[in-house]
């Protein structure tokens, strides 16, 4: 019996060793890359920190239950769409490179082009939002995109370095049409395992301002969250930026919990013409980490944004609540602050030079 039970041990032990060391898992920041994370003022206690104390769940909750409820709870029947949702196809290689305009393409991911420069933010365009094929798979409609659908980009921007931000086959696929990566510090170790070269790396974190081409200029700026795709959470940053452009300034805000962050960036580079914020996948117990549409609409208010474009939705059941809620509650909350909520479905084009665009509640089909 010692034998089985040492045989089934070794075996277990040896099979993830072979998944964790999988191409799609990354790499772990060693050499340079790792001395300059020790030096880093965010990296504390062997990892990186939030600016505020951050538990992953929230008080009052339990992780057991949480992680209960997440896997074996009832759940919601409207979980996932009943039917396929909509969506546009909008041929991304055939625009106007002189047109600025806005392309969701689910999910986190979309496609930004402004002042004759491009760019593609957290590119999820596999059907699975997750290193194994069938978990996590894509909702029906949500899934029109497919990495060779990316034009050449000037930009790649990764805001941290999870599975359903940063996907090992879209990243991999369009190395070879990618100008420059943008990434926090410590994320370069993924894609140099991929394939990029430390020239194709722009790798900083919170606080550095970096110009780009045609007088633009981006700043990492703080995110309330956490990263990981390996063992060890939180050996690379997470990040929000700041895109200033010649005619435009457009907040581009990744995952984060609500805090101080979002008022000190209104505050020094507000207001913005355009702020894309994380809206969807959330629940009471990971509050810390991701935005309810509450405070969604708070963190618009305090970045000092014109516009919203919610995203984080519409595409992975990676919380308990209805697949439309998001966008049923961040409608009906931006409504009673007054602001203008932009809700394109994916793939449909947001003209950033047409200030008072209006979307239907695709969502409710």
């Amino acid at each position: 019996m010692i034998y089985w039970i040492l045989t089934c041990l070794v075996v277990l032990t040896a099979t993830f060793f072979i998944v964790i060391n999988m191409k799609a898992f990354g790499a772990v920041p060693k050499g340079e890359r790792l001395k300059r994370i020790r030096q880093s003022k965010l990296y504390r206690r062997r990892q990186f920190q939030n600016i505020s104390h951050t538990p992953s769940i929230a008080e009052g909750y339990k992780m057991w239950k949480v992680t209960y409820d997440f896997f074996l709870g009832k759940k919601d029947p409207l979980l996932k769409p009943l039917k396929e949702i909509p969506s546009v196809y909008t041929d991304l290689r055939s625009l106007d490179r002189n047109t600025d305009v806005f392309i969701w393409l689910g999910h986190s991911s979309y496609y930004l082009q402004v002042d004759g420069v491009s760019f593609l933010i957290d590119p999820v365009l596999s059907l699975y939002g997750s290193p194994f094929k069938y978990f996590n798979k894509a909702f029906k409609g949500s899934d029109i995109y497919k990495p060779e659908d990316i034009p050449d980009l000037d930009y790649l921007v990764i805001t941290h370095d999870h599975f359903d931000h940063l996907d090992y086959p879209t990243v991999k696929s369009i190395r070879v049409r990618t100008g420059m990566a943008i990434i926090p510090l410590g994320v370069g170790a993924h894609l140099e395992r991929w394939g990029y070269t430390g020239e194709k790396l722009i790798e900083e974190e919170w606080g550095t301002e970096v110009e780009l081409k045609n007088n633009m200029k981006i700043v990492f700026t703080p995110a309330r969250h956490f990263s990981g795709r390996r063992i060890k959470q939180n050996d690379t940053l997470w990040s929000s930026y700041v895109l200033i452009t010649p005619t435009k300034k457009i907040f581009l805000g990744g995952d984060s919990g609500y805090d101080a962050h979002f008022k000190m960036i209104g505050d020094q580079y507000g207001p913005f013409d355009y702020a894309i914020l994380e809206n969807g996948q959330y629940g009471e117990a990971w509050r810390y980490i991701h935005t309810l549409p509450e405070d969604v609409i708070q963190a618009a208010i305090d970045i000092q944004a014109k516009r919203i474009i919610p995203v984080h939705a519409a595409k992975f059941a990676l919380a308990l609540h209805p697949w439309n809620e998001p966008l049923q509650k961040i409608t009906a909350f931006g409504a009673e602050k007054g602001l203008h909520i932009l809700t394109p479905m994916i793939g449909e084009v947001v003209d950033l030079n047409q200030p008072d665009l209006q979307f239907t509640a695709w969502w409710e089909d």
